[in-house]
């Protein structure tokens, strides 16, 4: 949230602005055990970008009406629309900072800028190849995708007049997975409000949003420095440790998760978690003899989970 040194909340700002860049620089990474993902052509850049703008001169817009200093809403939506075309970089956390300190820079009255974006997905298609050889990605064509999505946020104020990084925070959300066996859920407070029967090998369905921030916001907004996280080997990750896992949680099973996060990239400073339990409600149960089983949706009120973690949990681990 955007405040002036007084305390005060000011902020305005533009949301729902979406870029569809084509063509901007390849994204190559290192590869991590748990997943194939080295990069992206990038092809496809797109975003939708939220952007607000705070300032102490701004502050008579509000309480004057004096639109002097007003940068209109639509400006920032075609400032954004330009300076992602002139964005040379090839991450969200880049065009991020990219975007607020070429803002700042034109609009010296502005104190701070915080942003957000989610990347809209698009997936490669497997076409029939041209030599005849069977199917190979096409170059062209595209699908959109409405599973799950990177995302990033950021927050750039002035210090000694130069725009710099306060705050930042990447994710992958709306993750859903399922895991048809290897969960468990028992032991747990038993009184005279409980009805939930203990369960030990249940499906395990679960929404998922993951969020991390670096020790050095340098490392998210260029890649080029080595050390760049992207969110399908996050993605990756979790799916791994969910199929190697008998868990007992869901709680487990993210400070598993967050575990295996830290330990492959040391340049995070914390890996953070929002779960809900959204297991389905039985029907029919499976048997020793008999793995069939019949499920339907649950019905709400829904569990959820929050949980953060830093590199110190590897060292009280003893890692």
């Amino acid at each position: 949230m955007l405040k002036l040194r007084s305390g005060r909340t000011l902020y305005y700002g533009k949301g729902d602005v979406l870029t569809y860049r084509t063509y901007a620089k390849p994204l190559s990474v290192a590869a991590v055990p748990e997943s194939s993902y080295t990069g992206d052509s990038n092809v496809i850049f797109a975003h939708n970008v939220t952007f607000a703008v705070s300032g102490e001169q701004l502050l008579t817009s509000f309480t004057e009406g004096d639109n002097s200093l007003v940068v209109a809403t639509d400006s920032m939506k075609n400032f954004i629309l330009r300076n992602t075309a002139a964005y040379e970089g090839s991450t969200t956390e880049g065009l991020l900072a990219f975007i607020s300190r070429k803002f700042m820079d034109r609009y010296p009255h502005i104190d701070a800028v915080e942003l957000s974006a989610d990347r809209i997905p698009f997936h490669t298609l497997e076409v029939a190849s041209q030599a005849g050889e069977g199917l190979e990605p096409s170059p062209l064509v595209y699908r959109r995708s409405h599973n799950d999505h990177a995302s990033a946020s950021m927050k750039l104020v002035r210090k000694d007049g130069a725009p710099i990084i306060e705050s930042h925070e990447c994710a992958i959300t709306d993750l859903q997975l399922i895991k048809v066996s290897g969960s468990s859920f028992y032991g747990f407070v038993r009184d005279e409000y409980t009805t939930l029967p203990e369960s030990y090998d249940r499906p395990l369905f679960i929404f998922l949003d993951i969020f991390w921030k670096y020790d050095r916001a340098d490392d998210a907004v260029d890649a080029g420095l080595g050390n760049y996280v992207p969110a399908e080997q996050i993605r990756d990750i979790t799916h791994n440790v969910f199929h190697e896992m008998k868990s007992p949680s869901i709680q487990f099973l993210i400070y598993q998760v967050g575990r295996r996060i830290l330990t492959r990239f040391p340049q995070l400073a914390e890996v953070r978690f929002e779960s809900n339990n959204r297991t389905w409600e039985t029907i029919v149960d499976n048997t020793e003899s008999d793995p069939a089983g019949v499920y339907t949706e649950p019905r709400p009120p829904f569990g959820f989970q929050g949980f953060t973690m830093t590199q110190e949990d590897l060292i009280s681990d003893g890692e």
